[in-house]
């Protein structure tokens, strides 16, 4: 039986295969997934994201610079393209992917996960003592589950993956190392690029800087004054270059300053047959086996000294691991299971008389 899912990005941010957040990629895996198997997949997202369904389109915000009321802007549309939605077609279940989504979750009977995709003290307290019937929680990785709060009525974690396929593994390496991501305070990176400067080894630093007030005052504080000739910014990089530097690199620098609900880069680096050098947060235990496929370390200093030592490691080793723990095919196929089986249990309940309505915790 084909299967109408509606799901719902982040308002501000695009959605595509080469997205820059966590969030935004799961969501375009998913998407591809129930468009290529014969299931309608319907995506509230920004303008001008990449869909393989169909897309719903929210207004750009008309403003360069990204703040609160920015964000509320984007959180009324949202509230507004999914009643529309939900009115317009005979949606089976709706699935949210983002941070802000109990501003604009719809008083209604569907059935809907979402799915946390940060750090589960982000979100307010009250999504986790189900605020309606048929909703749902669910993490993306062990670690994540296991810091919900006491008595958390959440659903068995479904670990994140990437298509291991699609990412090429070499075994000679150039040397240099790479920090790949979001650039803003929680990630770190200019930890990765003291790292390096402390290691003598050049780096590359890649990602995209959103425009949020504190994510370029910390580019201008703390990312430029530690580029030099050997350290360089390039920017946000997708696709075929992407993968060209993480099949390349000798290390990638993972120096989050949060735990990891699940780190996409580092199961792209595995599968690229890159080893990782990571500070111990969250997820990241789960993905690196320690002195085999890179090394898990709680300061700069033992960064710095971990990438003297990556050279003794096996590229293939973190291929091996990629394909047996990072596979999409099971992601995919997990969510799909768990699709049907919250409709199963919303059919096997006596309908509900509420009527569709804005947030039961919209602010």
């Amino acid at each position: 039986m084909s299967l109408t899912i509606l799901s719902v990005a982040y308002p501000l941010t695009p959605v595509g295969p080469n997205s820059s957040g966590g969030s935004e990629q799961i969501l375009s895996m998913l998407d591809a997934h129930l468009t290529k198997n014969g299931h309608r997949s319907l995506v509230i997202a920004v303008q001008g994201s990449d869909i393989k369904g169909q897309l719903i389109p929210s207004p750009r915000p008309t403003t360069s610079e990204l703040n609160d009321e920015v964000r509320r802007w984007g959180q009324r549309a949202h509230q507004r393209l999914i009643l529309e939605t939900l009115n317009r077609y005979p949606v089976d279940l709706l699935h949210m992917h983002s941070l802000d989504f109990h501003t604009y979750l719809p008083a209604s009977s569907l059935p809907t996960l979402a799915t946390l995709h940060l750090p589960t003290d982000w979100y307010p307290r009250q999504i986790f003592q189900r605020p309606r019937r048929n909703f749902y929680l669910n993490c993306v990785s062990q670690s994540q589950h296991n810091t919900c709060p006491e008595g958390a009525d959440v659903l068995p974690f479904v670990r994140n993956g990437i298509d291991v396929r699609s990412f090429a593994w070499k075994t000679r390496k150039k040397p240099f190392v790479l920090a790949l991501g979001r650039v803003c305070p929680e990630k770190g990176l200019h930890l990765a690029l003291e790292a390096a400067r402390q290691a003598g080894v050049p780096m590359i630093l890649a990602g995209e800087l959103f425009a949020y007030r504190e994510h370029l005052e910390y580019f201008k504080t703390e990312i430029v004054p530690r580029l030099d000739a050997d350290r360089q910014f390039i920017g946000p990089v997708g696709g075929t270059q992407k993968r060209e530097l993480l099949a390349t690199a000798k290390a990638l620098l993972v120096p989050s300053l949060v735990a990891e609900t699940s780190s996409l880069v580092t199961m792209e680096a595995l599968a690229s047959g890159t080893p990782v050098v990571a500070f111990r947060a969250g997820a990241i235990a789960e993905l690196v086996d320690d002195g085999k496929t890179g090394f898990l370390v709680d300061d700069i200093g033992q960064m710095a000294a971990a990438i003297d030592k990556v050279d003794g490691l096996k590229a293939k080793d973190c291929r091996q691991t990629a394909e047996s723990r990072c596979d999409q095919q099971s992601m995919v196929k997990s969510y799909l299971t768990l699709y049907r089986r919250l409709l199963t249990s919303a059919k096997e309940r006596l309908p509900s008389a509420v009527p569709a309505g804005l947030s039961w915790l919209a602010s």
